[in-house]
């Protein structure tokens, strides 16, 4: 497989102090390029200024921006960007004057199923718990140690994606995915204010529910929330809506809500 990466701007290396190698310090963004161009660039860049805002890491979003587009290559392609909080020296505290190190990597575009959209995936539930931080939540920072060892679960097992909880039992999302719940006209996905990240794909979904015929709720799930559900599906940036037809022994149609919004945001790669 063929990866271009380019670090602040130039075809370089990673500095071994780099903070984000050696603590996590840091946030990023997996975009899908679709024809030349970003989707949801916008909805990518809001979420990562915000989480490099709240980590107290620099952002220029116009900047960051303008590399991303000026990098994009003319088809398909997933695109990586990672900000770091830069070099710094040996220990947890973090520079006062940071210098950021941006890591934009692109990646050929994957091969997805058509089954995955027309038939669903299956989903297993991972006895992982991911921990419960509100400084953390909502934001896609480098500490990614939890997802790891729940896609491990899922080796020699028939599943497509792992669905996490969170430490006190709340369902928060798939290891690499976003999960939406159908129950009705109502539409609901887990608030995550204790942990998971905020995808862009999820909020798309949420503004695009109404267009769908849909209410949508963002609330506490449990597992037996989602297992009593009429459909259920899970979305990500370069995936888009995938629908799911099993979750552990359950079975779920793919539904006409899920069409909808299929059909309202875009098809497959929405």
């Amino acid at each position: 497989m063929s990866i271009d990466t380019l670090v602040n701007g130039a075809p370089s290396r990673v500095d071994p102090l780099d903070r984000g190698l050696a603590y996590g310090d840091g946030v990023f963004e997996t975009m899908a390029c679709r024809g030349g161009r970003i989707r949801w660039l916008e909805h990518h860049l809001d979420r990562l200024v915000l989480s490099c805002g709240r980590l107290a890491i620099p952002a220029d979003r116009d900047a960051l921006r303008a590399e991303i587009e000026a990098k994009c290559p003319p088809g398909d392609a997933v695109v990586k960007l990672i900000v770091t909080r830069g070099v710094g020296t040996r220990g947890y505290r973090a520079p006062q004057a940071p210098e950021p190190t941006r890591i934009l990597s692109i990646f050929p575009w994957p091969d997805i199923p058509a089954a995955h959209y027309t038939d669903g995936i299956r989903l297993k539930t991972c006895t992982l718990r991911l921990g419960e931080n509100p400084q953390l939540a909502g934001m896609k920072h480098l500490c990614r140690l939890e997802q790891v060892l729940a896609q491990m679960e899922l080796e020699g097992t028939d599943a497509h994606e792992g669905l996490v909880r969170s430490s006190s039992g709340l369902v928060v999302s798939g290891i690499m995915s976003n999960v939406f719940a159908v129950q009705g006209r109502r539409l609901m996905t887990p608030r995550l204010h204790l942990c998971g990240v905020r995808g862009v794909m999820r909020r798309v979904v949420l503004e695009h529910a109404a267009a769908a015929g849909l209410e949508p709720v963002e609330t506490d799930l449990r597992l037996e929330d989602l297992l009593r559900s009429d459909e259920l599906f899970v979305t990500s940036a370069v995936a888009g809506i995938k629908p799911v037809n099993a979750l552990d022994a359950r079975s779920f149609p793919v539904g006409p809500a899920t069409r909808a919004l299929m059909d309202v945001i875009g098809g497959k790669d929405a």
